[in-house]
């Protein structure tokens, strides 16, 4: 007998990385959709998937997903750049009708190709993003006149995977990165990477309101509170708050120590093998 979408509805949301970054994205989805249980997936010990083939990243995403679809999930949202970009069109297939399945690059073109038509974005973004040209690609698509300028920044990344974000020596790394000439005259900023949302402040700080900081990780939310709400599948209220889930490939502590910063509150991670 096939589930009604009430059935549907009390299913959870998973969310899966190539880490803990992705947790940015979850923080995102639990302030816009408070109802909805989330199950999170950071494939740990294959990070970075920024410097990963293709085939690699769709083999890691396609075992996540066995695992999100055995926990019942409706809604499988990939919030990592590399896996967006590598094995998005790869997971649909997979999935199937079992779960709906989106990715974080498209709701932020969407968004780029409205609000910005016919003017100059810049983009920032690991070397495998940008190298991959994902996003100039799919923003040249909508024909809406966006002059997209894109710049690798390598260094952020492991600058704030060490915590060093809100002091002097980011400031400096955020300001060579910014000030480079191909960031020259752009109207907003997109943050093409899940760990850049715990620099936008330092990042609208340069800028002094004179280019927007667009964080794709608000933009996804929203774009995933819409989808469910259009599919019928938004989880209604309930009494207690649902409790989330968070697994890990390989556990270190401080795995769990950052997951405190970037999910904004104390979560507790449950080490999963993914090859057993």
């Amino acid at each position: 007998m096939a589930s009604s979408a009430t059935d549907l509805s009390t299913r959870p949301i998973g969310v899966f990385d190539s880490g803990i970054g992705g947790l940015t994205v979850a923080r995102a989805v639990n302030r816009v959709l408070p109802h909805e249980r989330l199950i999170y997936f950071g494939d740990t010990a294959h990070l970075p998937y920024g410097d990963k083939s293709t085939a690699a990243i769709q083999a890691y995403s396609v075992k996540i997903c066995d695992l999100l679809l055995k926990q019942q999930c409706k809604l499988i949202l990939i919030a990592c750049n590399s896996a967006s970009a590598a094995a998005y069109e790869l997971v649909r297939e997979y999935v199937g009708s079992k779960a709906r399945v989106l990715n974080v690059i498209d709701p932020i073109v969407a968004h780029v190709g409205q609000a910005y038509a016919g003017r100059t974005v810049g983009l920032i973004g690991t070397k495998q993003t940008v190298n991959s040209n994902v996003y100039r690609k799919k923003i040249d698509d909508l024909d809406a006149g966006v002059q997209l300028q894109s710049l690798a920044t390598p260094l952020l990344v492991p600058m704030i995977e060490e915590g060093f974000f809100e002091n002097n020596i980011s400031d400096n790394i955020i300001q060579a990165y910014l000030t480079n000439p191909e960031l020259a005259g752009i109207e907003a900023l997109v943050l093409g990477c899940t760990h850049y949302p715990l620099i936008k402040e330092q990042i609208a700080e340069f800028y002094q309101g004179k280019a927007e900081v667009l964080d794709a990780s608000d933009v996804v939310a929203e774009h995933v509170k819409r989808y469910l709400e259009e599919a019928g599948l938004a989880a209604q209220p309930r009494p207690v708050p649902p409790v989330h889930h968070f697994y890990v490939s390989d556990f270190t502590r401080s795995f769990e120590e950052s997951t405190r910063i970037f999910f904004g509150q104390q979560v507790h991670l449950e080490h999963y093998p993914l090859w057993e």
